[in-house]
């Protein structure tokens, strides 16, 4: 999309905020109108406070209607006064302006950061497999502050800054025309430049941020594994792949600052070559009495007022530039379509009868790329009630094939359904309703307790909540807690063991009372002792359930009902324990394989 795209959606965001930005502009033309009238105490000192040159008549009718005499004392006097009142005026209205902006700024930002934010939970996983956290969170929180970049260089400076050299130039036009023009002289190669750099900005400021943001990827990613990086000793490896990823980041921001500190020059040769002209003319009719003195010094200080006005349009625009490839990031989010949404004929789930819950996969296939198939034309079917395993080698496509069941993504192939209707057909709100998970790390979230267990219900009760804490062998510590269930968690509760974690998760789906439920080995890192209450939670919560288990390990699938062997993506056996050991197939061979001792658990 051309950058002027970018720029009328960001600008159409920006009406939310009209009236504050309406106000702004007010303002800025106010403020320009008092830049405009800063230097003529100058004249008023000079040419009339010093020297006894007659008022002009405006003047001398003002004065005359304030009952000031005009005497060359009072006026000197009015000269000082007139100075300290602009600048007050000019103070108190530059503070207005920034305050009211900077407020409305910011709503923007924040407004379009969770319009972002919204978008990446809507995102399938297909698309998140794809990026990195760090990445995410460079477009969330860096790149969402375009918004306030671009009103503010399209809306705001413009209309301050031009609105004063407007003001400027008809007042610098009244006092000397030939110096009017050569002061305006540097237009032509200010926008010259700005077309020679502008491209060049961008493309700059674009290698800047993904630099930026590979640095936050890989920053997130080692704090992530902290416990892994410690027990490798990888610290001192890290810290060498953070200073490559840094040294990038460290030579795109030179490159960026090089492509804007020689605008920036080219800039200041043009507006230094029209404030020389200018000194020259100017100095030159003085010297013949074809100008006053006065004038002379309100004029310069037009040429500076210029200079500055001319500056900061130069800046915005280059900030613009700049921020057109933040845009783009933004944008690139809120335009993926790899979104999972409800059809145009979805309808909700049927009320549960006493067999809901059957899940039948229709000759399923799926690609993450069309060259990497992870499940090839399986078809499998799950009778409500049942609990399933899911075996085989790490990418047999095990996790890919529980996704589709909540429509994490959807099968490239065939179909999911579920109590006979495809998912697809289904109101996405209503079919994830149905559907609890159970992880083997479980997500626990910064807040208390009892908004953890009801992350999926919000609307429970604090009873229903303990009674599904209780059935969830979570109650006893939950009460032993500082503030019980009001107690605030640490990030990720890291003020927890691993099996109240795991606890409080077993609740949260309790509490949920989904058809089907899916575990991701929640026990796989217990300890014998947090392993058996565990185990008796999950007994309970899966009573009456369609059960998917995630088996990574054997010893987790013995008790399904019947387990499911993947191979390469295709169904390659499907029984009991005892049946596929006798068998001596793919579920033998993978047996065989796994008789070593457990690793160590943590409690």
């Amino acid at each position: 999309m051309r950058a002027s795209g970018h720029y009328r959606r960001v600008l159409a965001l920006a009406r939310t905020e009209w009236r504050a930005i309406a106000a702004v502009l007010v303002m800025g033309v106010l403020a320009a109108a008092l830049a405009a009238l800063q230097p003529w105490p100058l004249k008023l000192l000079i040419d009339y406070g010093l020297n006894d040159n007659p008022l002009p008549w405006p003047l001398a009718a003002l004065f005359e209607r304030a009952g000031i005499a005009a005497e060359r004392t009072q006026l000197v006097v009015a000269a000082s006064m007139l100075v300290v009142l602009l600048f007050a005026a000019s103070a108190a209205l530059d503070a207005a302006l920034t305050m009211l902006w900077s407020a409305a700024g910011q709503r923007l930002v924040y407004r379009l950061a969770s319009r972002v934010f919204m978008q990446l939970q809507r995102l399938s996983l297909l698309f998140h497999s794809k990026r990195t956290v760090g990445d995410a969170l460079s477009r969330l929180t860096g790149d969402a502050w375009s918004v306030y970049t671009i009103v503010d260089g399209l809306l705001v400076a413009p209309a301050k800054h031009l609105v004063t050299v407007i003001f400027v130039s008809a007042l610098a036009w009244q006092l000397d025309r030939t110096l009017t023009l050569l002061m305006l002289c540097a237009a032509p190669l200010l926008a010259l430049s700005a077309f020679c750099f502008g491209s060049r900005l961008k493309r700059a400021e674009r290698e800047k941020r993904e630099a930026t943001a590979a640095v936050m990827t890989f920053v997130h990613q080692v704090i992530g594994a902290m416990p892994l990086v410690q027990s490798f000793g990888a610290g001192a490896r890290n810290a060498t792949l953070f200073s490559g990823f840094a040294g990038n980041a460290i030579a795109a921001t030179g490159r960026f600052a090089l492509v804007e500190q020689s605008y920036g020059v080219m800039n200041g040769i043009a507006i230094t070559l029209g404030i020389a002209l200018v000194i020259y003319a100017g100095g030159k009719a003085v010297l013949a009495q074809e100008l006053a003195l006065g004038s002379l010094l309100v004029f310069i200080a037009y040429v500076r007022t210029l200079e500055n006005a001319s500056r900061s349009l130069l800046t915005t625009y280059g900030a613009l530039r700049s921020a057109e490839a933040s845009a783009e990031r933004v944008m690139e989010v809120l335009d993926a379509d790899e979104v999972v949404r409800d059809s145009v004929s979805a309808r909700p789930l049927p009320a549960r009868e006493g067999s809901s819950g059957r899940l039948v996969f229709e000759h399923v296939s799926f690609a993450y790329d069309a060259d990497h198939p992870v499940l090839v034309d399986l078809s499998l079917e799950i009778a409500p009630g049942e609990t399933v395993a899911l075996v085989g080698a790490s990418g047999a496509g095990k996790t890919t094939l529980a996704s589709l069941v909540p429509r994490f993504f959807d099968p490239t192939g065939g179909s999911v359904r579920l109590d006979g209707m495809d998912v697809r057909d289904i109101e996405l709100a209503s079919l994830r309703a149905e559907i609890a998970l159970v992880l083997q790390d479980p997500f626990l979230l910064p807040v208390s307790v009892l908004d953890n267990i009801a992350y999926g219900r919000p609307d429970a009760t604090r009873d229903d909540i303990v009674a599904a804490a209780v059935a969830a062998n979570a109650h006893e510590f939950i009460r032993e807690l500082p503030d019980g269930y009001d107690t605030r968690l640490e990030e990720h509760g890291a003020n927890l063991s691993g099996g109240q974690r795991q606890r409080l998760a077993i609740a949260r789906a309790l509490l949920r009372d989904p058809r089907v439920l899916i575990l991701d080995e929640p026990t796989s890192a217990l300890d014998t002792v947090t392993e058996r209450q565990v185990l008796e939670a999950l007994s309970r919560l899966k009573a009456g359930r369609t059960t998917i288990i995630i088996a990574h390990r054997l010893a987790a699938a013995r008790a399904a009902d019947r387990i499911v062997v993947l191979e390469n993506g295709a169904l390659a056996e499907t029984g009991s324990h005892a049946a596929l050991i006798a068998r001596g197939g793919a579920y033998a061979r993978l047996h065989a394989l796994s008789e070593v001792a457990p690793p160590e658990r943590a409690s």
